[in-house]
């Protein structure tokens, strides 16, 4: 495929704005859907995202704004899914457009709570999209870093590794630097997981523990991972890569973090109803926690995995967060 590849971004948050501007250092045009048509007018005029990274500042003639999802698709080539998973099925649902043809990537870092599958695994099995269509743009990177042009790298993840080098070269800038990998199951999974261990260490710092027990929550926490993959998709990857590793660690320390956010407020005191409520962006972790619990729990002989297990616990069942945490430590080593 030439750079003539036709690109849409679906989403109107904060990494959807982030991968637009990435995709316009290098492409003419960006089709972007979101829902909010004030957000789209604005703008068409005031040359940003009103509610997002407001400091990105775009050239709209390079941006074709829609709020049909179908008008979107239908005119690219590489679909760029960046909404928040627990709206992805609604979403879908408007579409009269065919995704057949089309080459899917998910930026989305969650589950479908409906079907209880990855993205990736969503689209192959409810779409019939076959796997060498279906790719994951994976971290460590977070939007407001992109804003600000700090450098950062991405993975981006495809059985048919012309499709990635394809995503990875229209992604790449001064301080965007890419690298491709064909472990597209198990990268999701790690994009997926890393937010409920960012809940866990939200949880710790609210609750009052220190960077010494954060190191240990951390250094588990990576060991969970790598058990849990393994068991869902078991491959040969080194867990250590900054896909993995990488991502789990700046989403659990960074004040970017919105799992961190969310958990830090559980920690604290707030109800999960109430934490929802204060914050204005999703997080995501929340409902991987429930369905990363019910994978686990579907397997015979199940992962060990006390973190997964503590958050769901505080998360789920209305437990107390410091009684949770008091067990939780002699569990960790």
């Amino acid at each position: 495929m030439k750079n003539t590849t036709k690109f849409a971004v679906l989403g109107g948050g904060s990494w959807a704005t982030a991968i637009v501007k990435m995709l316009t250092e290098n492409v003419s045009t960006v089709n972007w859907y979101m829902r909010n048509t004030d957000a789209i007018a604005h703008i068409k005029e005031h040359c940003h995202n009103p509610n997002y990274i407001s400091a990105v500042e775009f050239n709209p003639q390079q941006l074709a704004l829609t709020a049909d999802i179908n008008t979107a698709i239908e005119n690219s080539d590489v679909v760029i899914f960046a909404i928040p998973s627990a709206f992805l099925v609604t979403e879908l649902q408007k579409l009269t457009v065919s995704l057949e043809n089309k080459i899917i990537f998910s930026a989305i870092k969650g589950i479908v709570p409906e079907t209880g599958l990855i993205v990736g695994e969503h689209f192959n099995q409810t779409y019939n999209i076959p796997l060498e269509n279906i790719g994951v743009i994976a971290g460590p990177c977070h939007a407001e870093e992109v804003a600000l042009e700090r450098l950062s790298y991405l993975t981006i993840a495809c059985a048919d590794e012309k499709k990635a080098k394809l995503v990875a070269k229209n992604l790449s800038s001064d301080y965007i630097k890419t690298k491709t990998s064909d472990d597209i199951i198990g990268t999701e999974y790690a994009a997926v997981l890393k937010n409920i261990y960012a809940i866990a260490a939200g949880m710790a710092h609210g609750l009052g523990y220190g960077d010494n027990f954060q190191s240990v929550l951390m250094s588990n926490a990576i060991r969970e991972m790598k058990r849990f993959i393994k068991r869902v998709h078991h491959m040969k990857r080194n867990i250590n890569n900054s896909a993995y590793l990488g991502d789990l660690l700046v989403t659990g320390y960074s004040v970017f973090s919105r799992n961190r956010m969310f958990g830090n407020m559980i920690g604290k005191g707030y109800t999960v109803k109430s934490a929802m409520m204060e914050m204005s962006m999703v997080a995501e972790g929340y409902y991987a926690t429930k369905s990363a619990h019910l994978i686990n729990e579907k397997h015979s002989k199940k992962s060990k995995t006390p973190i997964i297990d503590a958050v769901y616990a505080i998360l789920y069942d209305g437990k107390n967060p410091k009684k949770v945490f008091n067990n939780l430590t002699d569990k960790l080593d």
